[in-house]
């Protein structure tokens, strides 16, 4: 370790005691969040202005910063499984009946499909408007590799159809579904989830005995999980700046401005998909002011990480005990949003690739013969996207594949992949809580006192006696 490195690590160090400053004054979540991001930003800039993007110092001190960033999304992965398991079964024990199971579910799974139609029509609007075009675009050597991969990725793209993507959604093993080993596993659990609840609800008349032992276990695990929870987002704004500072120290800015048109295009069609939900909200009878205000936080972690399915305890969280939204609904709504129908990864980004790409071949995508089966196929494509980093390119190979476009020109775009992919895990995570939120209000299951109330995370309010 080189004396730089040294002093990369005591700068970190100093920023990070900034924020525990910060947290020791008691200054709210949000706050904390956003000065995690400001810090982080701030770091990586100087690093970058010092050594240059590849810089052997600057990558020695990400390993070190990425025990921080990295290290915090898999404390979050680790508590994924067991909230999803407790919280869908505590919901289900407290259900009326299966009909309002498969209403939670329709109205769930039906606005993250519904709102990723709406995306890809908003991804093909903004590559119309900034004329985005693959055609002449030059292929650095990093671009030609990603292509070579991307290539050889192609047979298992197409290999997949709706049946198989549907029957791998059931757990023949739950076991290691709980393990996270499959990119499904996420709603296999959900799914394995629901099998236990309607299970126990089976037994409450003829074994009350056993029904009640089994509930009061069940509240115990939920309360411990609940606990894990709230002390592992405790470390959210420590996270949120190690994250921060990689991404920005080792971002090409010349590469960002060689692709400028696409990075204002993708994040145009971002906007105003994240307009799109705020519209919903409010077509619901909910404050989208309010509304914004309580999903920042979660936002910007979705935004740092890149991972969906990271921010699913955060976001289950924010919607119970901020937006009022009743627990099932929030679990189904996070879970299902991590996995289908993700605005951004599914949808937007799929849409403006096809679009700029088409031209290469010949094809004129403005034509209604190129814009339905696109649509159809991304809407579709949707289901089953992984909500961790790459689950975009595994989109767009499937959508590209399937339109008959060739696929190694996604790989011109791999400078400044994680850029975009930022906005797009924040609107994947917006597309879920949305969802969820709307589904509540309509089945009239939301809180409005805890939605118009300025109540923080009880990661604040009981912050004192940890």
């Amino acid at each position: 370790m080189t004396i730089n490195v040294i002093l990369n690590l005591l700068a970190a160090l100093a920023l990070l005691g900034a924020l525990y400053a910060q947290q020791r004054r008691h200054a709210s979540f949000s706050v904390r969040v956003f000065t995690g991001m400001g810090l982080g930003v701030l770091l990586g800039a100087v690093l970058q202005a010092l050594y240059g993007a590849s810089a052997t110092e600057l990558k020695t001190t990400g390993d070190y910063l990425d025990i921080v960033g990295s290290g915090y999304v898999k404390l979050l992965q680790m508590i994924i499984m067991p909230l999803i398991m407790v919280s869908i079964i505590s919901a289900i024990i407290k259900l009326k009946g299966i009909n309002s199971l498969g209403k939670i579910s329709a109205l769930t799974i039906g606005l993250l499909m519904l709102t990723t139609l709406i995306a890809a029509g908003l991804g093909i609007l903004m590559a119309k408007l900034f004329q985005l075009s693959a055609v002449g675009l030059t292929a650095s050597t990093a671009d030609v590799a990603r292509g070579v991969y991307l290539q050889g990725k192609v047979e298992a793209a197409q290999a997949i159809s709706l049946p198989s993507m549907l029957l791998s959604f059931i757990p023949a093993n739950p076991f290691l579904d709980m393990t996270g080993g499959r990119k499904t596993s996420t709603i296999a659990v959900v799914i394995f989830s629901v099998f236990i609840g309607i299970a126990a609800t089976g037994i409450h008349d003829k074994k009350p005995d056993m029904f009640a032992s089994f509930e009061r276990f069940i509240q115990v695990a939920h309360a411990i999980v609940m606990r894990i929870v709230t002390l592992v987002l405790r470390l959210t704004p420590y996270g949120v700046f190690a994250l921060m500072a990689q991404v920005v120290s080792t971002s090409s800015y010349t590469d960002i401005l060689h692709l400028i048109d696409f990075v204002l295009a993708s994040y145009s069609a971002l906007i105003l998909m994240f307009c799109v939900h705020l519209a919903i909200v409010a077509g619901a009878g909910l404050n989208p002011a309010r509304y914004v205000k309580k999903i920042l936080p979660v936002l910007t972690f979705a935004f740092t990480s890149r991972s969906s399915a990271g921010a699913i305890p955060m976001s289950v969280q924010t919607q119970t005990l901020r937006l009022g939204t009743s627990e099932g609904i929030a679990n189904f709504a996070a879970s299902f949003g991590a996995t289908i129908g993700q605005n951004g990864c599914a949808g937007i980004y799929p849409a403006m690739l096809a679009v700029m790409i088409a031209p290469t071949v010949g094809i004129d995508p403005f034509t209604l013969s190129f814009i339905a089966p696109l649509l159809a196929i991304i809407t579709i494509g949707s289901v089953g996207v992984a909500g961790v980093g790459g689950g975009a390119t595994f989109a767009a190979l499937i959508v590209l594949s399937s339109m008959n476009l060739p696929v190694a020109l996604a790989g011109l775009l791999i400078s400044i992949e994680p850029l975009i992919d930022m906005g797009r895990t924040a609107l994947n995570v917006s597309g879920s809580i949305a969802a969820g939120t709307v589904t509540s209000r309509v089945l009239g299951e939301t809180d409005l006192a805890v939605f118009n109330s300025d109540a923080e995370l009880p990661i604040d309010s009981d912050r004192k006696a940890a």
